[in-house]
Order: structure tokens, then C-alpha cells, then sequence
């Protein structure tokens, strides 16, 4: 079984927009004030798994969304069905998988790091990876 730990350090100077993805038809794009994030804009159709050898970066956005950068400069979106406590402020999860894909409902665990140690906590569900692109803000 592959055992696939990604920890996340929060980007400096962020971007100060914020955004969510839900199932929305291409070309669309989406600004929610709930859900930390860049506004990004749908560019395909959602998909149910992606390939874990061609996961770049993992960035957590908040508790309900996650952007999983992809080597070729793909970004899928991923925003869970619910929302995954303390995963937004930890910004670290681990997931385990016996296939080489990370795929809708599969389980993510919330990494704690505890007296010097790293708990694992909160499961949480993936929804599906939803293809998007960058909406650079005007001002």
C-alpha cells in the first residue's frame, strides 16, 4: 500500500481573493466569500480521480477546499462535501492509497503537529477534482 504524506506551509503574500468551486459549467467562474482562495474559473469537466505521481503542490485553502497543482501546469480543485475540521488552519493532510490515484471520497487525515510529534485527526471526503485556471483580480 502507498503511504502518502504532504505537509503545506501557507505561501507568503497569498492571494487576498477569495474563492470556491462547485460543479459549474466551463468558462464559469465563482467568487465566495466563505471559502478562502484565489477566484479561479472553470476550464472542463469535473473529474472523479487524478494521477498522485503528476500531484506537483498541494494548496489548502480552507477547511472545504483544497487546489492540487499538477505537473503541465494543471490545477484541479477539489472542494469537500463538508467541511474538514482544523484543515484550513493546519493547512497539512495525509491520505493513504493502495492505486496510484487520489480519487473522489477517498478519506484525507488532518496533521496535527503535537509536543514534537505529528497527530493524525479529522477525516474528511474529497469531492471531485474540478479543472480551473487562475482569475488574476483586477484592482
Amino acid at each position: 500500500m502507498n503511504l502518502n504524506t504532504l505537509l503545506f506551509v501557507p505561501a507568503i503574500g497569498a492571494a487576498l481573493a477569495t474563492g470556491a468551486c462547485t460543479l459549474m459549467d466551463p468558462g464559469s467562474s465563482l467568487a465566495d466569500p466563505r471559502l478562502a482562495g484565489p477566484t479561479v474559473k472553470v476550464v472542463g469537466e469535473a473529474e472523479t480521480c487524478i494521477r498522485t505521481q503528476a500531484i506537483r503542490q498541494s494548496l489548502v485553502r480552507s477547511d472545504q477546499v483544497i487546489d492540487f497543482e499538477m505537473a503541465g501546469g494543471r490545477v484541479f480543485r477539489s472542494m469537500l462535501p463538508n467541511r474538514c475540521p482544523r484543515l484550513g488552519f493546519e493547512q497539512a493532510f495525509t491520505y493513504s492509497t493502495s492505486i496510484n490515484q487520489l480519487c473522489k471520497q477517498e478519506i484525507i487525515r488532518v496533521i496535527t503537529p503535537v509536543a514534537g510529534q505529528l497527530d493524525v485527526g479529522a477525516g474528511c471526503s474529497l469531492g471531485e477534482f474540478v479543472p480551473v485556471e487562475y482569475i488574476e483580480l483586477d484592482e
